[in-house]
């Protein structure tokens, strides 16, 4: 694909405490690559992946492919710069919620994530993959995937124990996060809460576009 040859631009953030991996994740899944010098990232910075997504219909058969730019936001964990993070959550369409399985009180923290999530985002059920990252360190595990998995279960979002280091269940969150957000476009009624500039190949807005679709449901906000 070249640079304008896409149908959609999809902005997704990853976020959690400093130090989970939000960097080395996205690096992974963009590059394929794992860096294991630690660097904090200041604000705000991004990475991008094309991708072509299949949706598959009730009788099983993939449509037609769509063409996805991917922005994939890659967001500061330390406090100071919570103001600017939460600025970008309403742009987001979707969150890759980390936290490091060696560090249990990252994990408590995701309850404070969603919260603010729930404040900030497009809607107050918005579209969540929950990871818990470093699972190639399990010598050093200090969260059980049963706790892991109890609590995306109680708010309802998809959890993958990930590592930014081999790449396992890397490709697979995102591709998972992709998949919820490209269904909320097709059952959403109302697409107010589409943000502004995930536009399409051809100079219309996928607002636009999805507005001149069949209505197929409610939207799930």
């Amino acid at each position: 694909m070249s640079d304008g040859d896409y149908d959609y631009l999809i902005k997704f953030l990853a976020l959690g405490d400093s130090g989970v991996g939000k960097t080395s994740i996205l690096y992974q899944y963009t590059d394929g690559k794992f860096n294991s010098r630690f660097i904090t990232t200041v604000g705000i910075d991004f990475r991008e992946k094309r991708v072509v997504y299949r949706s598959n219909g009730p009788d099983g058969i993939s449509g037609r492919g769509q063409r996805i730019h991917l922005q994939l936001w890659d967001t500061a964990g330390q406090e100071r710069f919570r103001s600017l993070t939460t600025a970008f959550f309403r742009d987001a369409m979707g969150f890759l919620l980390l936290f490091d399985l060696t560090n249990e009180q990252s994990f408590l923290n995701v309850r404070n994530w969603i919260s603010q999530l729930q404040m900030h985002a497009y809607c107050e059920s918005p579209d969540i993959v929950l990871c818990g990252n470093k699972s190639d360190m399990e010598d050093q595990r200090m969260v059980k995937e049963e706790e892991a998995k109890e609590l995306a279960e109680k708010y309802g979002i998809p959890y993958f124990e990930t590592s930014a280091a081999n790449g396992t269940n890397v490709s697979k969150a995102v591709e998972t996060l992709l998949d919820l957000i490209m269904k909320r476009m097709e059952r959403c009624v109302d697409k107010s809460w589409i943000p502004e500039g995930v536009v399409r190949s051809n100079g219309h807005s996928s607002t636009e576009q999805l507005h001149e679709e069949k209505d197929k449901g409610k939207c799930g906000c």
